[in-house]
């Protein structure tokens, strides 16, 4: 039982202490250098997915301990470096937390029996998984044609050759639209679509992400990513508010 927010325990390199509870504001701190998307909402909406309970204070705010830290890192490193999908992440952890000893997770990749903890965190964090040509059309079905075709309407771009988790889905979703007889030359507006969105929030971000402290990098990537999600929000509201008069 942790008896102070305050308390701290010894870091394991010989440098500064890691305090043994945080708030989210400190979490993202800790989680940003190598997930730099992670947001406030992102971690409350795991909370809510019961992948992770943070302590709570007597006031209710949220307390995390590095075990929690440790077990966030885990979840975010399989989500973007192995796409799996969160069921199959609590699945995993809900196992080993009964005290079960699991030893591989869907997809084929194999984990030594032991609770999470930040050596296990890290070892996924560094399981890179930006996929080859080969393995793109692997998982999601493209031919080299459309992927080709993709590239050279800027819809995705490889660096070095390897493709990104973001160009994964933008793949999926090509070949699931190519069925319905659309083109990526007819993507081209989203493409067009998504760099206004990205213009409108890199503008009304520019006062807080160009101040150079953390906290302030920190608000400025929630910002982004709040008015992302708001944008999401409602180009699929005018999509399906346009469909649904359709039908009348």
């Amino acid at each position: 039982m942790v008896s102070s927010a305050h308390a701290r325990q010894p870091s394991a390199a010989g440098g500064p202490a890691r305090p043994q509870v945080l708030n989210i504001g400190e979490v993202l701190s800790e989680l940003q250098e190598d997930f730099p998307q992670v947001s406030a909402s992102k971690i409350r909406f795991l909370e809510e997915k019961g992948l992770v309970t943070p302590q709570r204070t007597a006031a209710g705010y949220r307390k995390y301990t590095p075990g929690d830290i440790d077990r966030l890192r885990f979840i975010l490193a399989l989500q973007r470096d192995q796409y799996l999908p969160l069921k199959v992440i609590k699945d995993y952890l809900d196992a080993v937390d009964r005290g079960e000893r699991p030893e591989q997770l869907p997809g084929g990749i194999t984990l030594a029996p032991r609770s999470v903890g930040e050596q296990l965190a890290q070892e996924l964090a560094g399981r890179t998984r930006h996929l080859t040509r080969a393995e793109m059309i692997g998982v999601t079905g493209a031919d080299g044609g459309l992927i080709d075709e993709l590239v050279a309407y800027g819809l995705i771009a490889a660096d070095d050759d390897r493709f990104d988790e973001h160009n994964v889905r933008v793949v999926s979703a090509a070949v699931k639209l190519a069925g319905f007889g659309i083109e990526p030359r007819h993507l081209r507006a989203f493409r067009t679509a998504a760099d206004r969105e990205v213009g409108l929030v890199e503008r009304a971000i520019a006062p807080v992400s160009s101040r150079k402290e953390v906290s302030s990098r920190a608000q400025a990537a929630e910002s982004a990513r709040e008015m992302s999600e708001a944008c999401l929000t409602l180009h699929s509201a005018l999509v399906q508010g346009a469909l649904s008069r359709l039908d009348h």
